[in-house]
């Protein structure tokens, strides 16, 4: 006997109104959401946006419990806060920002093809192998989606090709540009020598020295790639978004490298671009 399902009355009421244009608005929203959160994902603000939803729990709660001095309270305090937000949020408005102004909100695409990617992993595996091997310090960014034109300009401009060769010249101690970081852009070293922001996070080990903690402040500030060799012990390291990873040896650098340069396809745009370039 077949079984008759009814559906309820308001149910039908509400799906009777939906639209196809209502299911594409839909859709573009829940996407930007997706988006944001992707940018939110692994860094200090996730934590914040996780207290102001228990901020807004609190604050409703105490509205429907009709606790009118505790509830006024925390209506004045969601309200000062949310005019805080602009500052509070201020790294991550600004990756969305330049993302958005870049055209790479909805996806980014690779800088390099599998070949020169591969090229230029090999070439800084090299270096940063010596340089780990003579405890030379250093300090490699390497530029993803957002633009580094404000951090270069803090050093001095070189444009060259990378290779193993002249990144080792760069780093020679007791030079101009032995202290300050190497800027990577695709296949190219674009300056050295550049100045790069602390972290303010004082959570972090005491073994971690100036440069560790200038690449973990430039990671939280945006999405670049940042390699360090430790001058004291000649460690490996690599920091991205936020958080360090230490102790690393080359071929789980080159693993961590790879995605930098060459990303995975992820859409038509990527497809093409791949298309056309092994032509």
């Amino acid at each position: 006997m077949p079984i008759d399902f009814k559906m309820p009355v308001q149910f039908h009421g509400i799906f009777s109104t939906i639209g196809f244009f209502d299911v594409v608005d839909i859709l573009i929203v829940a996407i930007i959401l997706y988006k944001v959160y992707e940018l939110l994902q692994d860094t200090r603000a996730i934590t914040l946006v996780k207290g102001i939803l228990v901020l807004l729990g609190v604050t409703m709660a105490t509205s429907l419990l009709e606790l009118h001095a505790i509830s006024w309270l925390l209506q004045h305090v969601v309200t000062l806060l949310f005019v805080a937000l602009p500052i509070v949020f201020q790294p991550e408005l600004r990756r969305a920002l330049e993302h958005l102004g870049q055209g790479k909100f909805l996806g980014a695409s690779g800088l390099l093809n599998d070949a020169e990617a591969q090229s230029v992993v090999h070439e800084l595996a090299r270096a940063v192998k010596q340089l780990s091997k003579t405890k030379t310090g250093a300090l490699l960014v390497i530029e993803r989606d957002m633009g580094l034109n404000d951090i270069s300009a803090t050093g001095i401009q070189i444009d060259a090709l990378i290779t193993a060769e002249f990144l080792l010249n760069v780093f020679i101690p007791n030079t101009p540009l032995h202290d300050g970081a190497a800027i990577i852009r695709g296949k190219r070293l674009i300056a050295a020598g550049c100045l790069l922001p602390l972290t303010e996070n004082r959570s972090l080990s005491t073994e971690l020295g100036t440069r560790h903690r200038a690449a973990i402040g430039l990671s939280e500030q945006c999405d670049a790639l940042i390699v360090v060799v430790s001058e004291e012990t000649g460690t490996i390291s690599v920091a991205e978004n936020g958080h360090i990873m230490r102790h690393l040896d080359i071929e789980t650098l080159k693993a961590v490298l790879q995605p930098a340069f060459a990303p995975p396809q992820r859409g038509i745009r990527d497809f093409v671009r791949n298309w056309r370039l092994k032509k």
